[in-house]
């Protein structure tokens, strides 16, 4: 039905607006007490096989929604229905901040690709804090952390440490986001002394708390191998849980959407079916020359279940999901955990 039905009316309207427009049915819909009991009869399905432990951590499955959909937190329970063994919030920043100008999302259909410059906003860590106190489902909750557009990268490290001491006791892991394209020079803080520094520091604080949380890096899909090496030597220096591979891709080389329409567009960073071969390269490549020291979760691309098996193959420990669920409705969520217990690849 989402396919035939949902996707095209939804598709009439601009990206952004879709995605509010369904935020705001999912709220009513998915709280009517006989269509939550529906819902979540129709999409339940786990299974012993599922299981992982990560950093510490138990999964009842390895699918989870990746950053981006649920900025500020406000669908955790609602959204936990549909089967996900991992919810991440985020990007979150010390204080509300709007973002870059609308228009800022856009779809690229014949790519099955999204191209957004929305620019960190979200309605800032305080209130996102406020909804995690009153969540009510148990699934387990990755807080993604960054700085407002304001502060300078010299003075980035207090943001991100205002963001960990405010979530701390209500999230399950930490993402340590600095590989975003649409906040101006932030992806400057992926090299290596500036990140050194950074995650050190947030390591440290971390570690202060009788309970520490596992702190994760996400990383663009951009670096190159040299970069890559770095990332290596800095997760097992600094001693963080893991790393997130990949962020969205500042790449245009492999669209198929004419050069044209895209240059129209403007900047923004690329996620869907085009960062699926990129990504599987980077974790490959980090599983590889680490000699699988860390675990990584694997994003972008995932629209089968080969795509989500490829992931897996190339050393992903988890993999997340969000553009494919866009163009592929939320049934994507249990038919991905179903073909990973057989032998199916769709």
């Amino acid at each position: 039905m989402y396919k035939q039905i949902i996707k095209p009316l939804l598709f009439l309207k601009n990206p952004e607006s879709a995605h509010h427009f369904t935020f705001s049915w999912i709220k009513t819909l998915f709280n009517l007490p006989l269509l939550k009991q529906a819902i979540k009869a129709n999409f339940a399905f786990e299974h012993k096989e599922l299981e992982r432990e990560v950093f510490g951590l138990k999964f009842k499955n390895p699918i989870g929604l990746a950053a981006g959909f649920d900025k500020d937190a406000k669908l955790i329970d609602e959204m936990s229905l549909l089967g996900f063994g991992f919810i991440e919030i985020g990007t979150l920043t010390p204080k509300p901040q709007d973002g870059n100008p609308k228009p800022r999302m856009f779809r690229l259909p014949k790519d099955e690709a999204l191209i957004n410059r929305m620019g960190f906003n979200n309605g800032g860590v305080a209130a996102a804090v406020e909804r995690l106190k009153n969540k009510n489902s148990d699934v387990l909750v990755g807080g993604n952390i960054g700085k407002n557009k304001v502060t300078p990268n010299e003075d980035a490290i207090s943001d991100y440490l205002f963001c960990l001491h405010a979530m701390h006791p209500h999230v399950d892991y930490f993402v340590v986001n600095v590989s975003s394209p649409n906040t101006p020079n932030l992806r400057e803080l992926q090299e290596k002394e500036p990140l050194k520094k950074l995650l050190a520091v947030v390591n440290e604080a971390n570690l202060t708390y009788d309970k520490p949380k596992p702190i994760l890096l996400k990383i663009a899909p951009d670096l190159t191998d040299g970069q890559l090496d770095d990332i290596i030597s800095i997760v097992q220096e600094t001693k963080i849980a893991g790393v997130i591979a990949t962020n969205t891709t500042i790449d245009r080389d492999l669209l198929a959407t004419p050069a044209d329409q895209v240059k129209a567009i403007g900047a923004g960073g690329i996620s869907g079916k085009v960062l699926n071969d990129r990504s599987n390269e980077v974790i490959r490549y980090l599983t590889k020359n680490s000699g699988n020291a860390f675990p990584v979760i694997g994003v972008g691309g995932i629209f089968t279940v080969a795509d989500a098996k490829a992931k897996l193959a190339a050393g992903a420990s988890l993999v997340q999901v969000y553009t494919g669920m866009i163009y592929e409705g939320p049934s994507l969520i249990k038919r991905l955990k179903k073909g990973l217990i057989n032998n199916s690849v769709d």
